[in-house]
């Protein structure tokens, strides 16, 4: 754990659980142990403590502190950037991209939040008066992922930290770096000592956490299988959840006046972060009197681009995937998909040596009978679709067991926007990729999760939404 309380010790021989290793490069920059029991004790005494008086600090205030944040994530944006892109390869101008979201994050949450959480007056049938009051819950566990190391972490704790809500912040064990900034960026605006405590937590431990009963609800962004074992310690003792889980979002192309043009945007979105994002266009679904030529486009577009140093962001070079591990399985999950009949266009080969670089790839002809076509292909991976019709495309899009978002393509806008009012899922987009905002809700449905985060439902989750009723 970091600043508040102090930094963990072990013994040398105790292996780090918390390592920051550069995937360029493979090269371990920086360990960290994992926290003792009595550690973590003395962080949940300190979000406690926290909140006790957090929440009695008038929302204006908390707010103003949120707003400090959100003015240090834009002035510290050139030191935060550079650490995520070596601890997780993100290329740099995504990395100062991604800073920037957390800092108009913060920014909308200071300066709406105080109008989002405002009494709300209901008619009183009986006579007297009744509002619906907004109150903060108590301590949150945060359990964050990797793939946005400052993003994710924003977009929990901007809201909550407003509210009045304090939090342990639980993050991923390969961005130990990330976490540690994020808890300087806390300390130095002003979010008072408890109330935003970074521990360095094993799985174990966090069991152990979201049972304590200082806890009073669970965020977490990753994993179906960890979202399933945390709502499951979560439901035994009734706590409550957000999960934002996995995805593989449907990127329907019903046509189109320029096939590359519309086959490069496409490619864009699949290659951002290095196609690591839940909502990523994993499955592009294209109607057959354009397919031929979309394909030849993306797979022309993938081998055109060659490994690269990703703090250099030079044109016409990918950036490593997270982790040589990460980038393994899905060579390995690209190959079970030829193995069983896909066709492979392009890429997904490994480099050699200790970095994390795959070869963008292209697959078609995947079917149902397939498990690429049930899985979430976290990476560079363009599988396309040929579909004849617009309820064809329908069917395959909602196809799926998830269900976070969606986009639909057409020089008919009513077209499209018919075919997005089908789609399964938490989020739908019409000629557009996806709606990124911090005033607009994120989240999914089946096994992409539940719960929301961002605008104005993202005040909404962990809140006492209580009654008061005052009898004339």
């Amino acid at each position: 754990m970091t600043a508040a309380p102090s930094l963990p010790t072990r013994p040398a021989t105790d292996p780090p659980a918390y390592r920051s290793t550069n995937p360029a490069t493979g090269e371990i920059v920086a360990e960290y142990p994992t926290a003792s029991d009595a550690q973590v004790q003395e962080a949940l005494s300190a979000a406690d403590a926290a909140y006790r008086s957090w929440r009695e600090v008038p929302i204006e205030e908390r707010a103003a502190v949120a707003a400090r944040v959100g003015a240090l994530f834009a002035e510290r944006a050139e030191e935060l950037a550079a650490i995520i892109t070596e601890e997780m390869g993100k290329p740099i101008a995504e990395a100062r991209d991604e800073v920037a979201f957390c800092a108009e994050i913060f920014g909308y949450f200071a300066d709406q939040g105080p109008a989002l959480a405002a009494d709300q007056p209901i008619t009183a049938s009986g006579g007297g008066r009744a509002v619906i009051q907004k109150r903060p819950v108590g301590v949150l566990l945060g359990i964050m992922p990797w793939n946005f190391p400052y993003y994710q972490v924003a977009r929990f704790a901007a809201p909550n930290l407003v509210l009045g809500n304090t939090i342990v912040l639980k993050h991923a064990e390969s961005c130990p770096r990330a976490a540690l900034a994020l808890q300087g960026l806390m300390d130095e605006a002003g979010v008072p000592a408890g109330a935003y405590v970074n521990v360095f937590v094993s799985h174990a431990q966090v069991a152990d956490i979201i049972a304590d009963p200082r806890i009073q609800g669970v965020s977490l962004t990753g994993s179906e299988r960890a979202g399933a074992k945390v709502a499951e310690i979560a439901g035994r003792h009734l706590k409550k959840v957000v999960l934002e889980l996995g995805g593989s979002d449907p990127y329907i192309v019903l046509d189109t006046d320029d096939v590359q043009e519309s086959a490069r945007a496409a490619f864009t979105t699949r290659m951002a972060n290095t196609g690591q994002s839940c909502n990523s266009n994993k499955r592009m679904i294209v109607t057959d009197d354009i397919y031929d030529e979309f394909v030849a486009e993306l797979a022309r577009r993938a081998r055109s681009l060659t490994p690269g140093n990703p703090a250099a962001c030079a044109p016409g070079t990918y950036a490593p995937m997270s982790s040589r591990a990460a980038a393994e399985t899905l060579a390995a999950q690209i190959q079970a998909a030829v193995a069983a009949g896909a066709t492979l266009h392009t890429g997904g080969t490994l480099d050699e040596g200790p970095g994390a670089y795959l070869a963008p790839a292209v697959l078609t002809g995947i079917t149902p009978e397939m498990a690429a076509h049930h899985q979430e292909l976290f990476g560079p991976v363009a599988v396309v679709y040929r579909v004849h019709t617009d309820e064809e495309a329908l069917a395959l899009a909602n196809d799926t067991p998830y269900g976070l978002g969606g986009a639909v393509f057409s020089t008919d806008p009513d077209r499209a926007r018919r075919i997005a009012e089908g789609l399964e899922a938490g989020m739908a987009n019409v000629n557009a990729a996806e709606a990124e905002g911090a005033e607009m809700p994120f989240g999914g449905v089946k096994r992409s999760g539940y719960g929301r985060e961002l605008g104005p439902l993202g005040m909404d989750e962990f809140v006492n939404k209580r009654l008061l009723y005052v009898n004339d």
